[in-house]
């Protein structure tokens, strides 16, 4: 299956559906997994470029046609400065929620409604392709696991694996597996950078980014005091 009409930050919150507990389990920390995913794939495409830690648009103006990107995008021009951590976690929930708006008026996602202890509206979201979720994890778990060499893997797909094991989306990449597949999953780092060195080094700084985002989150959940981003 195909699945390059869909952005990378896409793909990631369709891997938040757990195919064996059949609804969408990405954990706490999707927000910035999914942020990651989207400075990854502007990365990718040129968009974005990092000089002394600081990351900043390569060219003003320029668009991809994609909203949730386009939106990351013109936050970046029109915000101050900041590192890949700092664009991790900086509202990163409105990437988050455009991702799922741009999947529902597409037919990928259906907007449902329930009551928490049968008192309080809640809004959740149920998958409408199943199939293709499930394809996409079959994917990227064969992306993960081999036995294909990182170097035949399209950038676009060791990307994706890259930010759904550091960002710990357990639906598809577990703990186990992650210490298993360590030295893949820095293979597939460089991967995702494409052929330039420049950026193979910028994508191994946003894993760097994106654990450490997560890392803090944990901390403080564990604390009591919250975390994740807006």
């Amino acid at each position: 299956m195909n699945f390059a009409t869909l952005s990378l930050p896409a793909r990631l919150f369709l891997l938040s559906w757990h195919p064996e507990k059949r609804k969408f389990s990405g954990g706490p920390d999707l927000h910035l997994t999914v942020r990651a995913g989207a400075l990854a794939e502007l990365a990718g495409r040129g968009l974005l470029v990092e000089a002394d830690r600081v990351v900043t648009p390569a060219t003003v103006g320029e668009r991809t046609g994609d909203p949730v990107l386009d939106a990351l995008l013109e936050l970046v021009e029109q915000s101050r400065p900041r590192t890949w951590r700092g664009w991790i976690t900086h509202r990163s929930r409105a990437t988050l929620n455009a991702v799922r708006a741009d999947l529902a008026a597409h037919g990928y996602l259906r907007e449902g409604r329930r009551r928490v202890l049968g008192l309080f509206p809640a809004r959740h979201w149920e998958l409408e392709r199943v199939g293709y979720a499930e394809a996409l994890h079959a994917e990227a778990l064969a992306v993960l696991r081999g036995p294909r060499p990182a170097e035949e893997i399209d950038p676009g797909e060791a990307a994706l694996v890259v930010c759904a094991a550091t960002g710990k989306l357990r639906s598809v990449v577990t703990g186990k597996d992650r210490r298993r597949y360590k030295d893949r999953l820095a293979e597939l780092t460089d991967r995702a950078g494409g052929a330039t060195p420049e950026l193979r080094a910028l994508m191994r700084d946003l894993r760097r980014a994106l654990a450490s985002a997560v890392a803090s989150a944990e901390a403080a959940r564990s604390s009591g005091g919250g975390g994740g981003g807006g």
